[in-house]
This record gives structure tokens, sequence and C-alpha cells, in this order.
């Protein structure tokens, strides 16, 4: 018996598949690009060719589009049980996405006490990321560097990413430097974060976040979180998978119940 999971977000579509005593056997990932079913029904295809699963459960943002999904889930729901399958003392998770943020707060059973979401404005999401580092042309491996290298403080104060660039334009006129301004983008992404996270009161005994989603994988922004936080964040190998992992695992425990 298995069971499968898939996130489908705005840039990437996750997927993984679970055995029957919860071990991960596959994850795979491609991007969404412009059809989300195509994506979607393809990972299912991939994923569903050693064993059909029990049930398919969908979460993400185009998680209405998975036809043949048993039960579509909320991230925040998603990404909770991802972690809690993993780390069951996990209370707070931020997750940072290509088109929206989230901080949730877990209970002692792993079920969402409060959230917050920010789907409004790019600024403290993946793609403001993205779009500043191709603009600008950083590369991904030089993200740390620049971050470590900074010696001033600047401040990024523009919540639009367009009115974020003339920002930028106009300090690389003033000849501050790319290290600086970098660090000042983080901060700023950061920042945006720390106020999701003051709103979903998380008790203040708490001294770790998990951070879950594809912007886990870049370190600068792992820094930049434990500087604005003051706390220690754990980012897991399978960090961008969580939605994908919480869907599975959450089919995995409604198949049980049934047998």
């Amino acid at each position: 018996m298995t069971n499968l999971g898939i996130d489908i977000g705005s840039t990437t579509t996750k997927g993984v598949i679970l055995s029957n005593d919860g071990l991960l056997l596959n994850s795979l990932i491609t991007p969404t690009g412009s059809s989300p079913v195509l994506a979607a029904s393809n990972l299912i295809a991939e994923l569903s060719k050693e064993c059909t699963p029990s049930k398919i459960y969908a979460t993400g943002y185009g998680r209405g589009l998975v036809s043949n999904a048993d039960k579509r889930i909320t991230e925040i729901t998603c990404h909770g049980a991802g972690v809690n399958s993993i780390y069951q003392d996990a209370c707070a998770i931020i997750d940072i996405g290509g088109q929206d943020s989230k901080a949730i707060h877990l209970g002692n059973d792993g079920s969402v006490v409060d959230f917050a979401m920010n789907d409004k404005c790019a600024a403290g999401t993946g793609s403001f990321l993205d779009n500043i580092a191709h603009k600008f042309n950083i590369s991904y491996d030089s993200m740390l560097d620049l971050y470590l290298s900074s010696d001033k403080r600047v401040n990024i104060n523009s919540t639009c990413v367009v009115f974020a660039e003339s920002e930028i334009i106009g300090l690389l006129a003033k000849g501050e430097s790319m290290s600086n301004i970098f660090k000042g983008v983080l901060r700023a992404i950061s920042m945006r974060i720390s106020r999701l996270y003051s709103q979903v009161k998380i008790p203040h005994e708490s001294s770790k976040v998990y951070f879950t989603g594809g912007v886990a994988k870049n370190i600068a922004m792992q820094e930049a979180l434990k500087e604005e936080l003051n706390a220690e964040i754990i980012v897991d190998s399978n960090a961008q998978f969580m939605g994908a992992i919480g869907a599975a695992h959450l089919a995995r425990r409604d198949t049980i119940k049934e047998r």
C-alpha cells in the first residue's frame, strides 16, 4: 500500500509517495510552467509506475486542478502535517513560496493552532528574490558571500517589486555596494516574514523555527531569518517537498482509518 501527495505551486510542482509504514519511497519535482494540470498529471503518472497509490491528496494553489485527487487540502494544513511527521516537537513554521509566505503555529498534536499568510505583496516571497537576482545578475552561489560580506546596513523600504527595483538602481547609482544592497533585500524579506510570525502568537519558549518551501534552500535567506527572528532555523533536506509530504501523510492516515 502506498499513498501519494502532490503540491502544485506557482513555480514548481512537487510529488512524493509514501510506503505503508510512512517511509518516503520517491520524490519528484518539475516546473509548473503554463499548464499546472499537465505538470501534475505527469508527476502522478511517474510516481505511480511502481505501484498504484491507495489515495492521492493534493495541495498547493493548483490543488483544485487535480481531477483524480481523492482530497484537496490547504497548504497550511499540509506543511504542518509534513513538518510534524518528521519533527514531533515542532511549534513554529515559516514557509516561503513563489507567490506567498506563511507563518504557522502548531499545537502539541501537530494540528494548526494559528497561521498568518501574505498573498497580496510579492516583496516577501520567493518570486521577489528571484526577480531581484535576475534583474541584477546575482547568481545563487554568490548569495551567501554577498550577505556575509556586507559592511553597512542598507534599507530597502519599498513593498512593491517594481519600486524596490527602482530603489536598488538608485542605490547603485550612488555607489552603494551590491553586497550591502543584497543584504538589505534579504533583510526586507525577513522583516516582512517577522511581521507574519508575530501575528501567530508563537510561545516565547519556542526557539526553533522550521523553514519550508523552495526558498528554504537559500542559506543566505536562512541567515537573514535567523538574525531577524533571533531563533534557530531548521531546514530539513526535504524542505521543498514538505507540503507534498504532509499531503501524503494525511492520505496515509485516512487510508489506515478505513482499513
